[in-house]
């Protein structure tokens, strides 16, 4: 039985302290021999997307150079070719996971930080002759209050000193790439973050000749218009591509193997109902890793993936979407499945409320439903697509969202709504009354003359407005 590290996203320690792991390094083979330029990977969040990283990082980054000891037993150890590689490569890893500001200006110091904190692990570059006396000058430029432009190169420039030093191209990692997309978007700056993100990224991944590799992480796949509008080296692999199926999450056999070691055998059909159903490509019976590390760690069944972060934006989508999504959310809630027609995969933030299906999207990427089938519905050439709420773990969070929505709702509305939800009209009566004797005027007919006005049509806004 190995000890179980909650949160650990650091490779080296997780090998180190000889924690819990599952081999995924058959993906750092993989994604090599893919040859892609620049490759973007979506995967629900806690999903080892960090931990992969770091991975790739351990094994490629001269930082790391003779710890062949951290890969020594797993599966990229037993290929001669891959292991004249670990510790060779010049490699920058980046991570936007901390990028949650409230502001455009507040958000864009932060990523100019983050830079500033990897000029500043290679200031080595600052010795000798590597760099010209103006190359120093840049480099000291490199600052959290840096202007757009100077930030816009930031990464290049660094490429092109690392290269230089090194004699080889340079492997850059950004992890959660699109964490500050959907901060922005939440908190109104989404166009000014998409303008300086789309001439970071320009300078970083197109139009960089000392780029080796650049591998890229995230939850969704932003449209292409919004910020890779000139990546066309862009390799896309979401959750409905065939690559790198079983490289995130664990799979069946995996986690049936883990309870096994961990004295858990029994737990097999529990675990199954409340944590498996995700599906990458072709590959279904996937878990998070999240809850099922958790749950080895516990031994309790509880919502561990849907409680790790905040679940606000849903929540936002699903009360102010049409009626259509409310009716589509009570049907998945009572174990239904809902037939959605045309989704698309890459998520357009700023047209969440007007295009029909986006919110699907975003719930499919965020690892919330699931496909259960897909047909081309009519000879137009729509496809219509068959979902389903992932899991119990899942249906669980959605049901206590719905709670809280009337959490601060005072108690006689509160009750109004158990009626409802239970099917008990002559309570529901009864509520109606109370309001009515308290709150109803003889005044709330209207303007018109009496002839004319609807003295019913009060009652009815009222009525609605319950309902809404």
């Amino acid at each position: 039985m190995k000890k179980v590290g909650i949160g650990k996203q650091d490779f080296a320690s997780l090998r180190e302290e000889k924690c819990f792991y599952i081999d995924k390094t058959s993906f750092i083979k993989d994604w090599w021999n893919s040859k892609d330029d620049v490759t973007l990977i979506t995967r629900p969040r806690r999903f080892g997307k960090t931990l992969n990283m770091s991975m790739v990082e351990c094994f490629f980054s001269d930082r790391y150079k003779n710890r062949g000891d951290l890969f020594e037993g797993l599966e990229i150890w037993e290929d001669p070719e891959f292991r004249a590689h670990q510790g060779k490569w010049p490699v920058l890893f980046l991570s936007f996971a901390s990028v949650k500001n409230s502001s455009y200006e507040q958000a864009r110091k932060k990523i100019c930080s983050l830079i500033k904190k990897l000029y500043r692990q290679n200031d080595f570059l600052l010795e000798g002759n590597t760099l010209s006396e103006d190359e120093k000058q840049d480099f000291a430029g490199v600052t959290a209050g840096m202007d757009e432009a100077t930030a816009a190169d930031s990464l290049h420039n660094l490429c092109l000193y690392l290269s230089r030093y090194h004699g080889r191209k340079v492997i850059i990692l950004l992890d959660e790439y699109d964490t500050p997309l959907q901060e922005a978007y939440v908190n109104g700056y989404w166009q000014e973050l998409v303008s300086f993100t789309r001439g970071l990224f320009n300078s970083t991944f197109k139009t960089n000749p000392y780029l080796e590799r650049g591998l890229m992480t995230g939850i969704t796949r932003v449209s292409k218009k919004s910020i890779f509008s000139d990546l066309n080296n862009l390799k896309v692999v979401t959750t409905g591509s065939s690559s790198y199926e079983a490289a995130f999450g664990f799979t069946e056999g995996e986690v049936s193997a883990a309870l096994d070691e961990q004295g858990m055998s029994g737990e097999k059909e529990n675990v199954r109902k409340w944590y498996d159903g995700f599906s990458f490509g072709g590959h279904a019976g996937i878990y998070n890793p999240w809850s099922i590390t958790n749950f080895l760690d516990t031994g309790k069944l509880e919502p561990y993936w849907a409680n790790s972060s905040s679940n606000a934006l849903v929540s936002r989508l699903l009360q102010k979407g049409p009626a259509s999504v409310k009716k589509n959310m009570e049907t998945l809630l009572s174990g239904g499945t809902v037939r959605i027609m045309d989704i698309d995969e890459q998520i357009v933030f700023d047209q969440l409320y007007t295009v029909p299906n986006a919110v699907y999207s975003l719930l499919l990427a965020g690892g919330y439903l699931k496909v259960t089938d897909t047909d081309m519905g009519n000879p137009s050439g729509h496809y219509h697509h068959d979902l389903r709420l992932t899991n119990f773990e899942v249906s669980v969070m959605f049901d206590n969202m719905v709670r809280s929505w009337f959490a601060a709702a005072d108690d006689d509305y509160g009750e109004f709504v158990r009626a409802m939800l239970m099917g008990d009209p002559e309570a529901m009566n009864h509520y109606m009354n109370e309001v009515a004797l308290a709150t109803f005027s003889s005044f709330d007919t209207g303007k018109s003359p009496s002839q004319k006005s609807a003295p019913e049509r009060f009652y009815h806004g009222f009525v609605l407005g319950l309902w809404c």
